[in-house]
């Protein structure tokens, strides 16, 4: 087992030989901790590792903690592995190095580390800055710093580089491919030394894509107001996240803190090239790998540990790789697969109802299986009434077929009368146009308009007759969509005689526009002719002055109305619940299905009838059905 010392900064004030007793106190108890038979075992490797702005701020404390996990896993000695924080690149004025040159100096003087690992570019400066003084003879690797910012003059043949390269431009692009309505790019960053460089580094590569976007940059402001401007960013605005190691107002952010409150109140998303920040606040893009970066660094460590030259282990800068994309932040800003580039992969996706509640779907499944017996008789039960159904609706189509004949049946007299009137009005021309043919000098004229007055007639005869033949015609129930003014219209055309013959005014007031409803016209008018025919025998034998029946069609919201009131008596308060119920009658040889059949009728076309009295007087039925979508 590999044993581990941690030494932190340490204020400049403190004695150097306060420090150096307690290093060597440290490597003491860890010598001593070992079994007894560590003889045979390989002596420990003492790394030093050199932290730019600590063991907590991301994106490098990720580096870090990836890295050492690779040693752990690649290295076959035990490791000693000692991490420092440098820090003074946290700060816009750092104060001297001198003191902790001095420091490091007193830990390790006599006892040099076997190798020297420095995590991005702060670190690897210092080291290189002050190696003469610290480690002149020890290999070193610089890991994770951009290739921008490494000292290539003060390299030496006893150093590796494993660098990074930030490709904005190609950044930008997949940004605004992913996003193609950007119109704003509001770039996030501090105003420390390094993080000035990268701002100037990201406005020239951000040139080319000025025609296209408007880009906002937020250095020159405290943290603070940042947060304050986040929640009313104007539409078609992203966030563009650099790094924020100290703001305009002097304050240093530890860790991701900056950029979770960021995303807390942010109204637009907000992307990032860091993989640390992926996975909670960022949307995602091309990115660096922190694993194949960690996984460079320590082969480069390891081969340098077993003997090999460090200037002979080269490689060439990490790229971005391939982009990854957040389902969830995806999701909440709306952002389409379609628009993702080639060879994106999209994580954290929500787990599917299987994925989520398998065992619950399984227990399911099974009382199902359990229940299918049951289900199917309650299935075939079903059947067996569904076919009473049927035969209950043939019956009553047979009745309502026969109510029809007896609706007809005392309409006779009106339906003779509609015949009879055209009929003697042909025969009355036809002898007027022989006598005039017999004249010696016949006015044809006169004879053509005889003749005209015999095709009307006859055109009159044979729509009653049509009118006649669809109302007793046994047709199954057939819906289509109808204009109600018209059906009703042609209804009221079979009673106006007998309405007339019993002295009593019958008047239709249709709606304005047309009403089109989904229904049997057949079966509606059957409903009307009962109404209407009602109203006249409720009308027949009273006294009053005023005989009416009145009609009328109209729209009422998302219904068609048909409102049959007449000027009688009304309906009694004992008989108006009633009057719908099968075999009840006022008439002294009605059936008592009339009304029935009507309100079967009515609900079979989906709509509602009921039955009132007037304020005034008389009885109003009303027939809502709905209007054809």
């Amino acid at each position: 087992m590999s044993g581990r010392i941690a030494v932190a900064a340490v204020k400049p004030g403190w004695p150097m030989m306060v420090a150096r007793l307690w290093f060597c106190l440290c490597v003491g108890i860890v010598v001593a901790a070992g079994p007894a038979s560590a003889a045979d075992r390989a002596e420990p490797k003492r790394i030093v590792l050199l932290h730019s702005f600590g063991r907590d701020f991301r994106p490098w404390s990720e580096y870090a903690r990836s890295i050492k996990a690779e040693l752990e896993r690649q290295s076959s000695y035990p490791l000693d592995i000692q991490e420092h924080t440098l820090l003074s690149a946290r700060f816009n004025n750092p104060g001297p190095e001198t003191p902790f040159v001095d420091y490091l100096r007193s830990l390790y003087v006599g006892c040099p580390p076997d190798l020297v690992m420095s995590i991005g570019a702060p670190a690897a400066r210092f080291l290189q800055k002050y190696r003469a003084e610290l480690f002149p003879d020890t290999p070193m690797v610089l890991a994770a710093v951009e290739q921008r910012l490494v000292n290539r003059a003060g390299l030496t043949g006893n150093d590796t580089v494993v660098s990074v390269y930030n490709d904005f431009a190609a950044f930008f692009a997949t940004m605004l491919k992913v996003m193609p309505d950007t119109r704003t790019i509001a770039v996030v960053t501090g105003t420390s030394p390094l993080e000035k460089f990268w701002r100037d580094e990201i406005k020239r590569e951000a040139r080319p894509f000025e025609d296209r976007v408007a880009f906002v940059w937020l250095a020159d402001l405290p943290f603070a107001e940042i947060l304050a401007r986040a929640p009313s960013l104007p539409p078609h605005t992203v966030l563009f996240w650099q790094l924020m190691s100290v703001d305009a107002a002097g304050v240093s952010h530890e860790g991701d803190n900056a950029v979770r409150q960021l995303h807390a109140v942010a109204n637009v998303p907000i992307f990032s090239y860091q993989e640390a920040f992926f996975g909670r606040d960022t949307v995602g893009g091309p990115m660096h790998s922190i694993a194949d970066v960690s996984s460079r660094t320590a082969n480069a460590a390891v081969r340098i540990l077993d003997g090999e030259k460090p200037a002979n282990i080269r490689f060439e800068p990490v790229q971005f790789a391939p982009p990854r994309y957040d389902w969830r932040e995806m999701q909440r800003w709306g952002i389409s697969e379609q628009n993702l580039p080639e060879g994106s992969q999209i994580l954290f996706r929500e787990p599917t109802l299987w994925e989520a509640y398998r065992w619950q779907i399984v227990l399911i499944a099974a009382v199902i299986l359990m229940q299918a017996g049951l289900i199917s008789g309650m299935l075939h039960q079903h059947r067996r009434r569904r076919l009473a159904e049927v035969e209950s609706r043939q019956r009553l189509a047979e009745l309502a077929h026969v109510n029809r004949y007896a609706a007809v049946g005392e309409l006779t007299t009106s339906i003779a009368h509609e015949l009879n009137q055209p009929l003697g009005s042909i025969l009355t021309n036809a002898e007027t146009a022989e006598l005039m043919l017999k004249s010696a000098s016949p006015d044809l004229d006169e004879i053509r308009e005889i003749l005209a007055d015999i095709r009307r007639d006859d055109q009159r005869a044979s729509e009653v007759i049509r009118r006649l033949r669809s109302i007793l015609r046994k047709t199954p129930f057939e819906t289509a969509e109808i204009d109600l003014n018209e059906t009703v219209g042609e209804a009221i055309g079979f009673l106006t005689a007998v309405a007339d013959r019993r002295k009593i005014a019958l008047r239709f007031a249709a709606a304005g526009n047309a009403l089109y409803v989904k229904g049997d016209t057949v079966q509606l008018q059957q409903v009307i002719l009962n109404l209407i025919i009602n109203a006249i025998d409720a009308l027949a034998e009273t006294e009053t002055r005023a005989r009416e029946v009145g009609v009328t069609t109209v729209r009422s919201g998302a219904f068609a109305e048909i409102r049959i009131e007449d000027s009688g008596p009304g309906i009694t308060s004992n008989d108006l619940r009633d009057v719908f119920n099968p075999f009840f009658t006022t008439k002294p040889l009605g059936m008592g299905m009339g009304l029935t059949i009507c309100r079967t009728i009515v609900e079979a076309h989906r709509g509602q009838i009921l039955a009132e009295n007037k304020p005034t007087g008389g009885a109003l039925f009303t027939i809502r059905l709905p209007i054809a979508q």
